[in-house]
């Protein structure tokens, strides 16, 4: 055996049919369907799965996404890659907007513009991404989101906008 295969590790994971919790947009309000995924009452996407996020709070215009940084996250240089970063700040920023919306209502991301203020490596320890609203419109939002290391310690941080719609009716 060769040593790369001697350092060879693995993983799998599970997830849960996506178009169930789709099926779900605009049934209820935004809010309500983030506190159902936090509870574990329907399943997180799966992205959110794939990078290992372990929670979610929600209130209405503030968001905050848990994971752990672990080393299946990491790019050649041996940090956490910035399209998981990217990706934590994403989340918090739309769901943010979500979590405003009432029932009948959707979103799609915009942009997101995101600045690396430092690397995050596994000694991060527990990601905490927070999102709050910036400014709300009948249209469009713009949220920010915040990665902060376990000590509290900012990683990165991204402004969204968002194109708010009614969702089509059966």
């Amino acid at each position: 055996m060769t040593e790369t295969q001697e350092q060879t590790r693995s993983r799998t994971f599970s997830w849960t049919d996506p178009a169930l919790t789709a099926a779900r947009i605009g049934t209820t309000s935004g809010l309500e369907m983030l506190h159902a995924m936090g509870n574990g009452e329907i399943p997180a996407p799966p992205i959110l799965q794939l990078v290992g996020a372990t929670g979610m709070e929600a209130e209405e215009g503030r968001v905050t996404v848990l994971m752990p940084a672990q080393e299946f996250h990491y790019n050649p240089l041996g940090t956490v890659h910035g399209g998981i970063i990217a990706t934590l700040l994403d989340t918090a920023a739309g769901c943010t907007v979500h979590s405003t919306l009432p029932a009948g209502f959707g979103y799609t991301s915009l942009d997101l513009m995101t600045r690396f203020i430092k690397p995050v490596t596994i000694k991060s320890g527990l990601l905490r991404c927070e999102g709050g609203i910036v400014s709300r419109g009948r249209r469009t939002a713009v949220a920010e989101s915040r990665l902060f290391d376990e000590a509290g310690a900012l990683l990165a941080h991204a402004t969204s906008t968002c194109l708010i719609f009614e969702l089509p009716t059966a």
